[in-house]
């Protein structure tokens, strides 16, 4: 789920339930706060804390809340792990450390720590691209045999890895979940739990429409699915190549065109304006008159 925020200090609430219940109403399975989506890493820790409060409260126990508690510092970690157990979250998410990149051991004796203490069940979160460091399928086997931590999700973008993790956890209570949305479809169809998909802010129904024919192994009924999946990519997530908050800036350029929350992006990035969010308002005009829900 994003963070819909009015300015950096703001959190807008008004959209934030807006956007919780709309997914819930389509059926999605969890919702999933604080991520990359979610732009943890840029809102204050006490915005995070409130977040996490409010967003419980309003969700009610209607779907699994699961939060992201990546942190540099394990303390951080743990305090708002602790928070979001008090507050109803059923599990917590966490990416390595980052800044000082950690070495596979290190890694392996990191998160045996933070799932020892932590009060909710741990997800390995596997983002490369944000933090640094690959959690390797020998460090993922390695850590799955705590039993406080529960599953992996996936957000490298390498099929050749995420392959040899289902291979490895086939017939496993070990969840395993792909964070690209272009990808889901294809690695639920081969046996992964699911996908945790951006794009579900948005469009909710057809995310939930991708994972009921893919789960079933419905490939006819998935092609046009991931075909509208790919158009979406194509055209709100790419605008700004250079930018490595493309994909956020598009998506809550989005959500403010069909009128569900603030667009706002927390620093260093900014929200579209002029004729990228023209163009951005077309795309979703075109994806609306397509019946896109």
């Amino acid at each position: 789920m994003v963070t819909p925020l009015l300015d950096n200090g703001t959190i807008d609430y008004e959209g934030a339930r807006r956007i919780a219940d709309r997914m819930i109403d389509a059926g999605v399975s969890a919702i999933f706060l604080l991520g990359t989506t979610g732009e943890s890493q840029s809102i204050a820790m006490h915005l995070r804390f409130e977040f996490v409060e409010k967003m419980c409260a309003h969700i009610a126990g209607r779907v699994p809340v699961l939060v992201a508690v990546t942190e540099t510092s394990m303390e951080d970690s743990l305090a708002l792990a602790r928070h979001a157990a008090k507050c109803g979250a059923v599990a917590v998410v966490a990416a390595p450390p980052y800044y000082f990149p950690a070495n596979q051991a290190e890694l392996v004796a990191y998160y045996r720590a933070l799932a020892d203490a932590c009060p909710l069940p741990v997800f390995l979160y596997n983002m490369p691209s944000k933090v640094k460091v690959f959690l390797e399928v020998p460090t993922v086997v390695a850590l799955s045999r705590h039993p406080n931590i529960v599953g992996l999700k996936d957000s490298s973008g390498k099929l050749d890895y995420f392959r040899e993790v289902l291979a490895r956890f086939k017939g496993s209570d070990f969840a395993v979940y792909m964070g690209p949305e272009e990808l889901a479809g294809e690695v639920i169809l081969a046996g992964a739990d699911g996908g945790v998909s951006g794009g579900a802010n948005l469009y909710p129904g057809l995310f939930v429409s991708m994972y009921k024919a893919a789960s079933s192994g419905d490939k006819a009924a998935l092609e046009p699915i991931q075909a509208r999946i790919m158009y979406l990519s194509e055209n709100l997530y790419r605008l700004d190549p250079g930018s490595d908050a493309s994909f956020l800036r598009g998506l809550k350029c989005a959500l403010q065109a069909k009128g569900l929350c603030s667009g706002y992006v927390a620093w260093p990035y900014r929200a579209y304006e002029g004729a990228t969010a023209d163009r951005v308002r077309a795309v979703v005009a075109d994806l609306d008159a397509k019946n896109y829900r």
